[in-house]
């Protein structure tokens, strides 16, 4: 079930965004991870978040600010499940175009992306991790 993010809900989707990036960001520093939570944890109530609940456990979550994708996460365990695609599904219902930043050594989730009709606008350098990270929009038909 998807539905709106509440604020009991914050530890476990901190859980969540600390694991999935750890995992899926293996060419980044996990101590990057562990220095930004609490910046993450702080702002993240302030953005438009949608979670996937099942069996009252939270296996993934969306975060936008406006229409950029701040994120997509889904638990490890969750994963090839369709939960990513629901959740972006739901962003698509409420926008008529949306933007995400995405590394290019992240190669799922840019396959993933591209399968949903994003498309690479632009390539930047993220200068807080050294990482190239493509700009990639999605527009409505």
């Amino acid at each position: 079930m998807i539905r709106k993010f509440r604020t009991d809900d914050l530890e476990q989707v901190m859980e969540l965004w600390l694991a999935t990036n750890i995992s899926a960001h293996d060419f980044i520093s996990v101590k990057y991870w562990h220095a930004n939570y609490a910046l993450v944890k702080e702002m993240l109530p302030q953005a438009n978040i949608w979670v996937y609940e099942k069996n009252n456990e939270i296996w993934g979550f969306i975060g936008l600010q406006d229409t950029y994708i701040a994120g997509i996460f889904v638990a490890d365990k969750a994963q090839g499940k369709g939960i990513g695609s629901e959740l972006l599904a739901k962003a698509k219902q409420q926008k008529s175009q949306l933007s995400l930043a995405v590394y290019a050594k992240n190669e799922r989730a840019l396959n993933f992306y591209q399968r949903a009709d994003f498309t690479v606008v632009n390539e930047q350098l993220d200068e807080t991790t050294d990482q190239v990270e493509y700009l990639m929009k999605w527009q409505a038909s």
